[in-house]
């Protein structure tokens, strides 16, 4: 007599086949570079033209890898339409940086963190990235559902930085921000209509390490990601327009908080 698997495990099993699968198409010279020269990466298939294999001759040394060599007016990849790929594209597999825990407590960088609700702007999110690398900080955090996920037009807005910049994705951020709470993260929620500011909310975290917490534009946190942060703040604004996008908020949000 067999035993039925519960569903839960049924679907777990399913996303680990498809995880074991799944690829990626990376174009444009600046981000298939990183990538080629990334040791951590898995690299499948590589096209280039004759002028980009020249401009990429030491990274596609480094990494080892045999170009295909496609003419430029009949480029190959399976890209979208108007993707700007100037000449490259390298197949991958996706990065896996490891658990929440280890990345958020002991990872590299400042002690700040960024959680993104539902932001499924592929460009939004590679803005962001970049900006968590420039600033230093530990971890972009976001939903596997109902956000970017890893793609060639994130990692091209992201310029290089989805090579270096850990890019976690999780199955509930409201548990995410749990446990960030219990490693002892503030939680600091950005919302416009809140009545403390920024620098005011970062006061009031003091010396604790800070998980920034932004939603989409437009409809901004969820309920449920508002009433789990510990405090809600406002980037302020002069002027009658007061609304700035999710990557411009995240940039000013970690220079103030790595800067405080």
């Amino acid at each position: 007599m067999t035993t039925k698997k519960p569903a839960w495990v049924i679907d777990k099993e399913r996303a680990k086949r498809q995880a074991a699968t799944e690829t990626v198409w990376l174009f444009g010279l600046h981000a298939v570079r990183d990538a080629l020269v990334n040791p951590a990466r898995e690299k499948l298939h590589l096209v280039v033209t004759r002028n980009a294999a020249d401009k990429l001759a030491d990274a596609i040394a480094e990494a080892g890898i045999e170009p295909e060599i496609a003419d430029p007016r009949k480029f190959t990849a399976p890209l979208d339409e108007g993707s700007v790929h100037q000449g490259a594209a390298l197949e991958v597999k996706p990065l896996h940086w490891g658990k929440l825990d280890e990345v958020c407590v002991s990872g590299r960088g400042a002690p700040v963190v960024v959680l993104l609700d539902r932001v499924t702007d592929p460009h939004n999110v590679g803005a962001v990235l970049r900006s968590a690398e420039v600033f230093g900080a530990r971890a972009v955090i976001a939903p596997q559902r109902h956000s970017a996920p890893e793609t060639g037009a994130l990692a091209k807005t992201a310029s290089g930085a989805l090579e270096r910049q850990p890019y976690l994705r999780v199955v509930n951020l409201s548990e995410a921000m749990e446990t960030l709470r219990g490693m002892g993260f503030a939680l600091i929620g950005l919302e416009g209509e809140a009545d403390l500011t920024l620098a005011e909310g970062l006061v009031q975290a003091g010396t604790r390490p800070v998980a920034l917490v932004l939603g989409a534009e437009g409809p901004g946190l969820r309920e449920k990601t508002r009433e789990t942060c510990d405090i809600l703040v406002k980037i302020p604004a002069s002027g009658g327009f007061g609304s700035l996008n999710v990557s411009n908020a995240a940039a000013i949000s970690l220079y103030a908080a790595v800067n405080r």
